[in-house]
Formats: C-alpha cells, structure tokens, sequence
C-alpha cells in the first residue's frame, strides 16, 4: 500500500522526482537545464516554493505533486498552485494521482487558503471531474493551456 509523505523528509528522491517532472513537462523546462531545475526543485522542499507530497511503496518512489508558490511566471497574482502531478506508467490506475492532488488540496486548506490553481493542456476534463473549474484558455510554451481553480 502506497504511502504519501513530505518530499522535504526523503530529500533522498527529490533529484529523480525532479528529473520525471523535467521530463514529463519539457516543454515548461525547454530553457533550464535539468540540474538547475533539480537545486531548485529540492531548495523548494524548504524554502516552501515546491512543498511536494510523494507517494513510496516498499522503497520505490511511484509519484508526486506540489503545492507551488508560483508555477506560471506570467501570471504572479494567482497562487498557489498545484503543480508536478506525476505517477510513473507502471504505479498508474490505482488512484495514485487523485490520493496525491487530494492530498495537496488539504494542505493548502490547512495553511487557510481559499483556492487552488493549476495549467494544464491537456488534462482539462481530468480535473473538471474532480471539482476543479475553467477560468481562462491562454497561450505558452507553444501550446494552448487551460488556468482551472479549485475553491479550498
């Protein structure tokens, strides 16, 4: 049975989980180099920037996601967010991705904020069945994006 804990207590799998979000999102990472990417990604698990719950199962890390101050640059007046949704292909349809996001859901509730936002391109209806709503359609990194939020 998967466990979901604070990637700041196992700093031990930030790199790899950074690596996976590098990958999985290249588009967003086309201009930081990963290695940049994982010193702040891993900074982030103290300086409260990417406070990232992670889901381990005997050891193996299965996936994560985020609670980020700031994930869209061009849009500093929203937060925070979630962000770095990730499961690996062989953890996926066992409900992973949904205990994680719940579980960043209640940790932005218990620090008293009154929504969540997120991007995405292509995972729109995945969300919208979750509760979370369409705002705007908007333009970057070369694709069309959908901003959803949730209220907390």
């Amino acid at each position: 049975m998967p466990r979901l804990v604070s990637l700041r207590d196992h700093l031990d799998y930030s790199d790899t989980f950074a690596l996976w979000v590098h990958q999985q999102f290249a588009y967003e990472y086309s201009e930081q180099p990963l290695v940049d990417w994982q010193r702040e990604f891993r900074d982030g698990q103290s300086n409260g920037e990417w406070h990232t719950l992670v889901a381990l199962e005997d050891g193996e890390l299965l996936g994560g996601a985020a609670l980020a101050k700031n994930d869209l640059p061009e849009r500093p007046d929203l937060g925070p967010w979630l962000a770095c949704v990730f499961v690996t292909p062989q953890a996926r349809q066992r409900g992973l991705a949904e205990q994680l996001i719940e579980g960043v859901y209640s940790q932005a509730s218990a620090k008293g904020y009154e929504r969540l936002y997120l991007h995405t391109h292509d995972r729109g209806d995945y969300y919208a069945k979750r509760g979370w709503e369409y705002v705007e359609l908007f333009h970057a990194w070369g694709k069309e994006h959908w901003l959803m939020h949730r209220k907390l």
